[in-house]
């Protein structure tokens, strides 16, 4: 399953994201961790100190090298170079397996039984000339080509605002979590988040963070209704776990709350035909818009609709 943690700046997304990836893991549970924010922090939260957190090879320095292994000999590709973050596969292209051996899980770092991995910094190079969906492209790409089985796990955190929504990125994901605090700007991006998603069947569960009291949960659920999936309270658990310590307990009401979200994820039903489609969708979208004029051809002939996921992914 592929999961989005997303939410304003500073709702705590991170801290939730790296929360829930150690519970799968604490449990023996298959993940793939991704940083995918414009501030790189997964891997500080995971336990990471900074010096081994900023030597995580960058996916977003790999893309030619990304690109040309997902090509594979796809004649509707003509080259590397012409494929951009939301080319989807098709006849010919590498499918990636769950922590397989690729250019993509090869940049991994193993953090506890979790391979995470990172999209890379925006540093002083990339100002003025670049915009950070050149990094996350890295992560489309390979959300588009991953063929993921039951009890896999795929966790990112992603940037923060509405930048998952740039392209079709957003529909790349089996859930998203929106990390929300009981405020007015927390409900605000809950609203902007669902505005844009109501066209295209993407599972949006609000998890409440920050939550102090009653009346901070009567308050998300005023605003999210059944959308307010659990809260995360108060926690000193998690202020240590910020702090380095280590052999942290985190309090029963915390982890019933990831419990709660790890039988959401699990319960919901993968269809790839439909992962397909919009793969497609947002592609044409995209070419027409700005990547076929960048390429110099036209990219919708990427297109191959004879190509499906192999039967043994249909469930």
């Amino acid at each position: 399953m592929k999961v989005a943690f997303v939410g304003k700046g500073g709702s705590g997304k991170t801290t939730l994201s790296s929360l829930f990836v150690r519970h799968l893991a604490g449990r023996g549970l298959p993940v793939v961790a991704i940083d995918a924010d414009i501030n790189q922090h997964l891997g500080v939260a995971l336990g990471l100190d900074e010096d081994r957190a900023a030597k995580i090879p960058a996916l977003g320095d790999r893309l030619p090298e990304i690109k040309d292994h997902l090509r594979g000999d796809n004649p509707r590709i003509s080259s590397a170079s012409a494929m951009v973050k939301t080319t989807p596969p098709g006849t010919g292209s590498r499918l990636l397996r769950f922590r397989g051996d690729d250019p993509v899980h090869d940049a991994g770092q193993e953090v506890d039984g979790v391979t995470l991995l990172a999209t890379g910094p925006f540093n002083d190079d990339d100002l003025g000339v670049a915009c950070y969906h050149s990094k996350t492209g890295a992560v489309e790409l390979y959300l588009n080509h991953l063929v993921d089985g039951p009890g896999e796990y795929v966790v990112v955190d992603m940037t923060a605002g509405a930048d998952t929504f740039a392209s079709g990125l957003f529909t790349r994901f089996d859930l998203m979590f929106l990390v929300a605090e009981p405020t007015r700007k927390g409900v605000g991006v809950y609203r902007q988040y669902t505005e844009y998603a109501r066209d295209y069947d993407v599972a949006i569960r609000v998890v409440g963070n920050k939550v102090q009291t009653d009346d901070d949960v009567a308050y998300l659920r005023e605003h999210v209704g059944g959308d307010l999936l659990t809260w995360i309270g108060q926690s000193a658990a998690v202020r240590a776990l910020e702090q380095g310590r280590d052999g942290v307990t985190l309090e029963d009401g915390n982890v019933a709350a990831l419990d709660r979200m790890r039988a959401e994820v699990d319960a919901r039903v993968k269809d790839w035909d439909e992962f397909q489609r919009l793969a497609v969708e947002f592609h044409v979208k995209n070419a027409r818009s700005w990547a076929s004029r960048a390429a110099g051809e036209n990219l919708e002939e990427q297109v191959d609709p004879g190509f499906r996921f192999p039967a043994a992914y249909h469930g």
